[in-house]
C-alpha cells in the first residue's frame, strides 16, 4: 500500500500527466489559482478539476460518520454548478495556516463547527472555480462570458457546449476573483436537496473506504500496551518470561513516559496476547485509588463552597437574601458518571518512517495537535511528520483529545522499536472502555426561589466537575478561572432568570477527561430542563407554554428557540396535561426541541417515539441533519438508560458492551425530525441532539409515575428499559 499525503507531494501527483485546476487559498490568506507544483508553491486548495472533469473537493475536516464528506462538498458543487455524481473528495494534509478550522484557530474538527465554519470559504472557493472556466471558455470561444451558463459539470453558450475539463488549461493561467458572488438561496440547486446521496456511502457499503484500521503497510509489526489499571500509575519493572512462549511474538518495552509497557508481533492477536501475558509491576503513588462512591461524595461536598463565579454579573453570595425572602423554593441535586465514548473502530494509529521523518496514519481528528506532538516525541520538526487522515468509525470526541494520546503512545512504540519499519498500534474494546479520557463525573445542586404568584425570583446553581481545557493546549478558552464547558447550558442559558447566580469548582482526579458529544451540555441540559419541568409542575403551567413565556424573543437565539418548540408542539400534537415529557435545549448554536412518548409498566420502560424540531439555520444536507438528530438521540438514550463508568479502588469495573451496553435496534423509539426553514448561516447538528433528549425521556417518566430522575444512570432509579 502506498499513499503519498505530503503537502509537496499531492501538487506534485496533481501536476503529473495531464493539467488540473487548483483553487484555494494562498499564503496571503486569499482565494488564488494555480495547475503545477511550481506555480501553486504557497496554494493549498480546496477545489481540484482534472482534464476529465472530474472535479475534487479536498475536505479539511475529518469523516467520523457526521457528514462532513457530504456537507462540504455540496457547498462547492453548488456554487461551481457541478454534476453531483462527479464530483470526488480527498482529504486535506495537515497544514494549520491553510486548512485551519476558522472558529479554533488550528486544523481540527470538532464543537459541531465542520459546516458552520467552511460555508462560506468553500462556496466561494466553489464560486471562484466557476468564474475561472467560464472566462476561461469564452476565452476559448471567443464570446462574451455572459452568455456562458453553467450545469451539471457543462459550460454552454449558442452552439458550444464542453465539460470542464476542457478550460482547466487556460483557466489555471487565469487570476482567480478575491470575493466571487455567491448565489442567494433562491438560486440553490443542490443545499437542501433531499435527494443528493452521501459521498461516503458506496465506499463504506462495498468496503472502499480506507479507515485508519485497514492500513496494512510492507513489513509492518504491530503494538499493544499494557497501561496501569489504575489511572496514574507508572512502570517500575516487568517480566516478559511469559509473553515469549506467544507465536508472533517479537518484543516488549518500557514505554518512554513509564506509562505502560508495549508489546510487538506480527500481528494483532500475537500483540494483544503478548500484552496480555506481561506481569508488570506498577507505581501507584500518584495513582486514582478512589472508589466511585468516595469521588460523588467529594464533588457534592464541593458544592457547599464554589470556587468561581461563573456569571459575574451575579455573584453566587447575592442571591442567598433573596432566596430566603422567596414564598418557595425548589431543591435539587444531581450526578452525572463519568462516562465513555466507546466509537466502534477503537482507538489506532501506524506510522512509518520516511526519507525526511514519519508519515502518521490516522482518523486524524486534530491535526494540529498531532504533527507537533508525535514531532516532539520523536525529535522532529513538525514538518517531517506528514498527517494521512482516513475515515474514522466514530469518535464522539474521543479523537480529539489535546494530548493526542494514542497518538504519541504510536509515536513512543516506534521510538522504541527501532525506527525501522512501520509500527501500528491497536487498542482493544476493552483498552477503550477501561483506558479513559471520559466525559467527566459532575454534580449539580440548584435551589430556586419563586414569589407567591410563581414567578421565579432567584437561582442558585452549583456546578463541580473536572475541567476539560485546563492544564491543555486549549487552556485559551479559560476566562476568569472558569472553563466555560464546565457549565456552558448552565451559563448560556436562554431562558430570562432573574437574580441567577452560577458557581463552580474544579474536581481534581487523575483520571482522564476529555470532550464527550456535546460536552457540558451533556449534564447541564439533562439538569436545567429538568429543573424547568420542576418548576412547571410547582406552578401548575404547562412546560411547554411556561417556557414560551421565559423566551421572549429579545435575542435572535430566543426568537429561533421559540419556533423549533412550536414546530415540536405543532408535529407531536402536544396538550396541555399530556402524560408526555418536553425539553428544549441550545447547544452549538442550535436550536432542538423535544417532546418524548413513552410507556411505563410498573418498573419498565419504553420509549415509543421521539419528535424532534432543529432549527440550524440553512439546511444543508436535510437527510444528513435529520441522520445527525436520530444519531444523537440515540446516543443519549444509550447513556441516559443504563451506561456509567464506575470505580473499584481507582480501576475501572467495566470492560466492554456487555457492561456497557450500546442501545439495541428494539429500543430505538421512531423518531420524527422537523427542520424550522431558515436562510441564517448553518450551524451544528452533530452534538446538539444530544442534551433535551435525556431530560424530556426524564420529564415523560416524571409525568407517567411522579418520580424525578436525578441521578443517572435511570437505573439507578430502579428503571429497566425495554
Amino acid at each position: 500500500m502506498t499513499i503519498n499525503v505530503s503537502r509537496r507531494g499531492f501538487l506534485k501527483a496533481t501536476a503529473a500527466g495531464t493539467t488540473a485546476l487548483l483553487v484555494g487559498v494562498n499564503a496571503k490568506g486569499v482565494l488564488a489559482a494555480g495547475s503545477t507544483a511550481s506555480a501553486a508553491t504557497d496554494l493549498n486548495p480546496f477545489v481540484k478539476i482534472d482534464a476529465d472533469g472530474t472535479v475534487t473537493v479536498i475536505i479539511k475536516h475529518f469523516e467520523m460518520g457526521q457528514g462532513t464528506t457530504t456537507g462540504l462538498t455540496t457547498l462547492v458543487a453548488e456554487e461551481l454548478d457541478a454534476d453531483w455524481d462527479a464530483v470526488a473528495i480527498d482529504f486535506a494534509p495537515a497544514n494549520t495556516e491553510r486548512y485551519k478550522n476558522l472558529f479554533f484557530g488550528a486544523q481540527g474538527t470538532g464543537g459541531s463547527t465542520s459546516i458552520a465554519n467552511s460555508f462560506m470559504q468553500y462556496r466561494e472557493a466553489g464560486a471562484a472555480a466557476r468564474d475561472l472556466l467560464v472566462r476561461a471558455a469564452a476565452q476559448k470561444w471567443g464570446v462574451d462570458a455572459s452568455s456562458i451558463s453553467v450545469e451539471n459539470g457543462m459550460l454552454t453558450s449558442g452552439g458550444n457546449s464542453a465539460h470542464f475539463g476542457e478550460f482547466v488549461a487556460i483557466a489555471a493561467t487565469l487570476e482567480a476573483i478575491e470575493k466571487p458572488t455567491v448565489k442567494t438561496p433562491d438560486q440553490f440547486k443542490l443545499i437542501g436537496s433531499e435527494k443528493l446521496h452521501r459521498k461516503d456511502n458506496t465506499g463504506k457499503t462495498n468496503g472502499t473506504a480506507m479507515f485508519a484500521m485497514d492500513v496494512n503497510l510492507p513489513g509492518m509489526i504491530y503494538a499493544a500496551i499494557m497501561r496501569s489499571p489504575k489511572f496514574g500509575g507508572t512502570v517500575v519493572s516487568f517480566d516478559d518470561s511469559g509473553a515469549k512462549d506467544v507465536g508472533g511474538f517479537i518484543a516488549a518495552q518500557v514505554l518512554p513516559n513509564k506509562a505502560g509497557v508495549v508489546a510487538f508481533g506480527k500481528n494483532t492477536w500475537a500483540a494483544f496476547q503478548a500484552r496480555d501475558a506481561l506481569s508488570v509491576e506498577w507505581d501507584f503513588s500518584a495513582a486514582e485509588t478512589r472508589s466511585t462512591d468516595a469521588m460523588i461524595a467529594d464533588h457534592k461536598a464541593m458544592l457547599d463552597a464554589p470556587q468561581f463565579d461563573v456569571n459575574h454579573e451575579v455573584p453566587l453570595a447575592s442571591v442567598a437574601p433573596i432566596l430566603a425572602d422567596a414564598a418557595t423554593t425548589i431543591d435539587a441535586e444531581f450526578d452525572f458518571p463519568f462516562l465513555a465514548h466507546a466509537p466502534l473502530e477503537p482507538e489506532n494509529c501506524t506510522i512509518e518512517p520516511t526519507e525526511k521523518g514519519v508519515r502518521v496514519y490516522d482518523g486524524c481528528q486534530f491535526p494540529t495537535f498531532t504533527q507537533p506532538m508525535v514531532a516532539a516525541i520523536l525529535e522532529l520538526d513538525p514538518s517531517q511528520v506528514e498527517v494521512k487522515t482516513l475515515y474514522a468509525g466514530g469518535s464522539f470526541g474521543r479523537r480529539a483529545n489535546a494530548t493526542s494520546d494514542y497518538n504519541t503512545e504510536a509515536a513512543m512504540a516506534f521510538a522504541v522499536s527501532g525506527r525501522k519499519v512501520p509500527v501500528k498500534l491497536v487498542w482493544s474494546r476493552e483498552d477503550d472502555i477501561k483506558g479513559g479520557y471520559y466525559r467527566p463525573m459532575a454534580a449539580h445542586r440548584a435551589k430556586i426561589g419563586l414569589d407567591a404568584d410563581g414567578k421565579i425570583i432567584g437561582w442558585d446553581h452549583r456546578v463541580a466537575v473536572k475541567s476539560i481545557v485546563k492544564g491543555t493546549p486549549m487552556a485559551g478558552m479559560v476566562q476568569n478561572d472558569v472553563d466555560p464547558t464546565s457549565a456552558e447550558g448552565v451559563s448560556e442559558s436562554l431562558y430570562n432568570v432573574p437574580n441567577f447566580g452560577i458557581g463552580l469548582s474544579d474536581f481534581q482526579t487523575p483520571v482522564p477527561i476529555n470532550w464527550w458529544r456535546s460536552v457540558g451540555h451533556s449534564h447541564t441540559g439533562f439538569v436545567m430542563e429538568t429543573l424547568m419541568d420542576m418548576v412547571a409542575t410547582q406552578t401548575g403551567q404547562d412546560p411547554i407554554e411556561m417556557r414560551l413565556s421565559m423566551l421572549d424573543g429579545g435575542t435572535a437565539n430566543q426568537a429561533r428557540m421559540i419556533e423549533a418548540i412550536k414546530l415540536v408542539r405543532d408535529i407531536s400534537g402536544w396538550k396541555k396535561g399530556d402524560k408526555r415529557g418536553f425539553a428544549s435545549h441550545l447547544s452549538f448554536n442550535t436550536c432542538v426541541a423535544v417532546v418524548a412518548d413513552i410507556t411505563v409498566e410498573e418498573t419498565s420502560v419504553h420509549v415509543n417515539k421521539l419528535f424532534m424540531s432543529v432549527e440550524c439555520g440553512v439546511a444543508i444536507n436535510p437527510d444528513v441533519i435529520r441522520a445527525q438528530m436520530e444519531g444523537g438521540a440515540g446516543f443519549a438514550l444509550s447513556t441516559i438508560l443504563r451506561n456509567q463508568i464506575t470505580l473499584t479502588d481507582g480501576e475501572v469495573d467495566q470492560y466492554n458492551f456487555p457492561d456497557y451496553e450500546l442501545l439495541r435496534n428494539e429500543e430505538m423509539p421512531e423518531i420524527e425530525v422537523a427542520i424550522v426553514p431558515s436562510n441564517n448561516a448553518p450551524t451544528g447538528v452533530g452534538e446538539p441532539g444530544v442534551p433535551p433528549t435525556g431530560p424530556a425521556v426524564a420529564n415523560a417518566i416524571f409525568a407517567q409515575t411522579g418520580k424525578r430522575i436525578m441521578d443517572l444512570p435511570m437505573t439507578k432509579a430502579g428503571f429497566d428499559f425495554v
